[in-house]
């Protein structure tokens, strides 16, 4: 069960589950904490893992004022020092990915390691076109359920669509009792508009292991490998047949291919 943690200048929904090396899990756009579900489930017999709710998304409040991922990695790192960790392996995913990589810049003494996953550096022309038509889709919508069945097929794989696993992923959407206002879903939308660290990727120190799925329709292995280009001492690998959202659809080799990393910075010290 999670909780509130006050982080002085917000209060964050937090999932805080398992014991070892701590692991903070940054979420995407219109995503609570119940996202990396998988990885609660899947890897907190080996780490203690949190996983916490954005501002304007599930318990997390929006507050007022222009969102951006500089004051979410602010957040992101007030938590991590009420929780009383020092440091701790980041993983991020999307728009978690451009927060992640703002954590790594502002607060490095806090990045044990980084994950990106679906990740970019700065959007481009077709990626800001895709951002604006989900940002006017939220609203026009007839219905949650519209939204969902139409948002989803840019974010799980054909395979995931044909066996029924995306229409189990709707129901469980709708049946969410924190849903996202659209407010919140367009200031969220606009985080991912304004995100841009292309000309400071150099200045990250953390190892860093970026992922990409073959399959991406939103952020396709050439953001992923655009950004391993500008950060030192990072391995870039795409996984096959995948998409946006691997950590959910095969959360077992996700889960192995980023514990295989966090072994490996934790015995190099």
């Amino acid at each position: 069960m999670g909780e509130a943690i006050d982080t002085g200048d917000i209060e964050l929904w937090t999932e805080r589950r398992g014991q070892g090396p701590d692991v903070l899990l940054i979420a995407g756009l219109g995503d609570p904490a119940e996202a990396w579900q998988p990885q609660l489930d899947g890897l907190s017999d080996r780490y203690l893992v949190t996983a916490f709710d954005n501002r304007g998304a599930g318990r997390t409040p929006l507050p007022e004022g222009r969102l951006s991922a500089t004051t979410m990695a602010d957040d992101a790192a007030a938590l991590l020092r009420a929780l009383e960790v020092s440091s701790a392996h980041v993983a991020g995913f999307s728009m978690g990915s451009a927060i992640a990589q703002e954590l790594a810049l502002r607060h490095p003494e806090l990045v044990r390691s980084l994950v990106l996953m679906s990740t970019y550096a700065r959007p481009d022309a077709l990626w800001r076109s895709q951002l604006n038509f989900w940002r006017w889709l939220a609203e026009v919508a007839p219905s949650e359920r519209a939204f969902f069945e139409a948002f989803f097929t840019w974010v799980y794989t054909p395979r995931a669509h044909a066996d029924g696993t995306v229409g189990q992923i709707v129901e469980e959407a709708l049946a969410f009792p924190h849903q996202q206002s659209v407010e919140a879903f367009q200031a969220q939308v606009d985080v991912c508009l304004a995100h841009d660290t292309a000309d400071r990727l150099p200045e990250i120190a953390a190892p860093t292991l970026i992922l990409s799925g073959e399959l991406d329709i939103i952020l396709p292995p050439r953001f992923g490998r655009s950004v391993a280009a500008g950060i030192p001492n990072t391995r870039f690998d795409v996984m096959p047949g995948e998409a946006h959202q691997p950590f959910q659809e095969v959360p077992d080799e996700f889960n192995a291919r980023v514990e295989a990393f966090w072994r490996e910075v934790e015995a190099r010290g």
